[in-house]
This record gives structure tokens, C-alpha cells and sequence, in this order.
């Protein structure tokens, strides 16, 4: 009798969390983790990004495969898959956890197709193992490039008492109080917000040379300084039009194209890196 009041009580829960998560589904994201040990296999853990130019040898094997099939090249054909044999069984080495994944089957078919020189089912072989890959990319290629590959900005520093993180709020605040000072006639306090605005792209410009190693600077480049220059010159004698389309362009400059590619990503990365809990699940806040 016990034991049916546990069963019942354990379905009740899992109707429970069924219902929970139907009534937030609109709400909700769900994406796949890959295991955190796969963390091994990229950088800073690792010297080289080691997974990800495995996936690349992989793609390259396959395409020479279905390339060399489609010419009836033996001599290529078996260099190719010994070397497609030798990557695919190291995703089992390296992520024992996936093991399970592989498509054993798929690859010891494409050995056999070539011992026995038949090229079109090589082809066919190949595709069902591409299937089989593109399945496991589906669950957890954008999660693990998040993650893995995704810029860290959350210890960075412009100097020992200033962290990245504020710094940008710092001139994200300047930009809009640049326009709030044009908008409002007061030219002098959009001139000297600007003049700070302008120092604290040098000083960001001075961290993003760590990972931007090249021999010209990085930000803020040729351009942007530039459309600084022509933003301080409407300031003082352009039209309220050319004040905004002058500000409008330095923001898409110095701003919008660096936090396309940096501020998605990083953002991104701290949303699957944090932890939730099941208030921060369920609570509405909209």
C-alpha cells in the first residue's frame, strides 16, 4: 500500500512540472549543456583549440571521401578514410561522455563500401553520417561555441580601479548626454562630454590590442577618429540635423559594430554560465 502512495505522489509531481513548464513555455529557452569537461579541448585550457579543428579535419575528410568516390580514386579514397577513422574514433577519447553519440556503424560501412569499390554507396554512407553530425551540432554546436569560444570580459580592467564593464556604462552614458546637451543648446557641455567620450575610447582602445594584435590600432581606428573630429566640428557650428546625424554615426561606429560581434556573445555566454534557480524560473516579470 506504501508503495502505490509513492507512485502516485511521484506522478502527481511529474504532472506538476509538466504543467509548470507548459504554463511557461513562451517564457522559456531550453538548449542542451554539452558536458563541462569538453572545456579541456579549448582554449585558455588547452594551447590550441583543439576540438573545434578536429570538427574541421572531420568536415575536410568527408568532402575528400565523397570528392575521391565520385572519381573512382582508390589510392585517395583509402588515405582519406584511414585518416577519417583515426579523428572520429578521438571524439571518443576526448569526450567519453558522448561515446554513445558516434555513428559506428556509418563509419565501418564506408570502410567496407571502399574495400569492395562501391562508389555510390560510399556516397550514401558519408550522407547518413553527416546526418548524424549535423543531429549532435543541432543540440549543442551553439551552446559549446557560447560557452567555450565566446569573449570573457567580466575581469578585464581599464586600470587597477576601473573594470571594463563600467567603464563602457560610463560612455554609453556620454553618448546620450551629448545628445541631451545639443538637443538643449548647450554646446559647451556637449564639446566637453565629447572630449571625455573621446579619452575613454583610447583607454578601451588600449585593452582590446590583448587580443586585436595588429600593427595598426584597433579601436578607435582611422574612422572613428575621424567622424569624432567631424561630431566636435558640428558641435560648434552645424545644424541640430547634422549634430545628430554626426553622433548617429560615431554610435554605429565606435559602438554598434563592436557590440554586434562582442556584447551578443559575452551577453550570451553569461546567460548559460549562471546558474538558475527555480524562482528565477518561474517568476513573471513582465
Amino acid at each position: 500500500m506504501r508503495w502505490s502512495y509513492f507512485i502516485v505522489i511521484q506522478c502527481l509531481i511529474i504532472f506538476i512540472m509538466i504543467g509548470i513548464f507548459y504554463i511557461h513555455q513562451e517564457n522559456v529557452i531550453v538548449l542542451k549543456k554539452p558536458p563541462e569537461s569538453i572545456s579541456q579541448w579549448y582554449k585558455p585550457q588547452n594551447k590550441r583549440q583543439v576540438w573545434l579543428h578536429t570538427m574541421f579535419k572531420l568536415r575536410r575528410e568527408m568532402l575528400a571521401i565523397k570528392i575521391y568516390a565520385k572519381m573512382q580514386n582508390d589510392e585517395n579514397l583509402k588515405k582519406w578514410v584511414e585518416k577519417l577513422n583515426e579523428d572520429y574514433y578521438k571524439i571518443a577519447e576526448m569526450m567519453p561522455e558522448w561515446k554513445n553519440k558516434l555513428d559506428l556503424v556509418s563509419i565501418a560501412n564506408i570502410q567496407k563500401n571502399i574495400k569492395e569499390k562501391r562508389y555510390d554507396e560510399i556516397t550514401h554512407t558519408l550522407d547518413e553520417l553527416d546526418k548524424s553530425c549535423q543531429s549532435c551540432h543541432t543540440d549543442f554546436r551553439a551552446a559549446t561555441a557560447t560557452l567555450y569560444r565566446a569573449p570573457d570580459f567580466s575581469e578585464m580592467k581599464i586600470d587597477d580601479s576601473i573594470t571594463l564593464i563600467s567603464h563602457m556604462r560610463t560612455m554609453s552614458k556620454q553618448v546620450n548626454q551629448i545628445k541631451i546637451a545639443f538637443v538643449d543648446n548647450r554646446s559647451e557641455a556637449a564639446l566637453s562630454t565629447l572630449s571625455e567620450l573621446e579619452k575613454g575610447m583610447n583607454n578601451l582602445g588600449d585593452i582590446c590590442i590583448n587580443c586585436h594584435k595588429n600593427a595598426s590600432k584597433e579601436f578607435p581606428n582611422e574612422k572613428i577618429t575621424q567622424t569624432m573630429a567631424d561630431l566636435k566640428q558640428s558641435l560648434k557650428t552645424g545644424s541640430l540635423k547634422e549634430q545628430g546625424e554626426a553622433l548617429g554615426t560615431l554610435a554605429v561606429l565606435a559602438c554598434a559594430e563592436c557590440h554586434g560581434t562582442h556584447r551578443l556573445a559575452y551577453d550570451a555566454k553569461k546567460l548559460l554560465s549562471n546558474k538558475k534557480n527555480w524562482y528565477e524560473l518561474l517568476k513573471h516579470s513582465f
